[in-house]
């Protein structure tokens, strides 16, 4: 079952590139004690996660904080390496934080993970946007599947 709002962001760890390289971080020390925006694609480099999602944060990053958000993260179950190099080619810098979920065992814990192997993608993260504040749930857009439309960087602002 899918997390809902008012549920705490289950325990995990997940990969983050950063000026020191690729560091380890807990939900805990991404969510604790902060509001945050989480939003993860199916996969770093594909066509609407690159096209859109992604790029919307990036543009956006700067109205979301304005509304008393202290992070913005991107998922997706990719290894750190990929979702450094997509950071990178998107000009993120310090406006999103990019996490590897790289087995998939975060997005299998909310509960949004599903199985693209037909698509020669193995298990991956559902397209989704939530909002938190100290770890708990307040706001979750899930996307039906193939849609690109409650996740977006300015259907978020526009829950904040």
């Amino acid at each position: 079952m899918a997390i809902q709002v008012g549920a705490k962001i289950p325990a995990a760890t997940l990969k983050v590139p950063t000026a020191d390289g690729i560091q380890d971080r807990t939900t805990d020390q991404l969510f604790a004690g902060k509001k945050v925006v989480l939003f993860s694609v199916p996969g770093a480099f594909t066509p609407t996660c690159s096209a859109k999602h992604l790029p919307g944060f990036v543009q956006n990053a700067a109205a979301i904080k304005g509304k008393g958000v202290d992070s913005i993260i991107c998922l997706a179950v990719n290894d750190a390496f990929v979702m450094d190099a997509w950071g990178k080619s998107q000009g993120c810098g310090d406006k999103v934080i990019m996490a590897a979920d790289g087995n998939g065992e975060f997005a299998k814990a909310l509960g949004l993970d599903f199985d693209g192997s037909r698509f020669g993608m193995g298990t991956r993260s559902q397209r989704f946007a939530l909002v938190a504040e100290n770890g708990v749930v307040t706001h979750l857009a899930v996307e039906a599947p193939g849609k690109f439309e409650v996740s977006s960087a300015e259907a978020v602002l526009g829950k904040l």
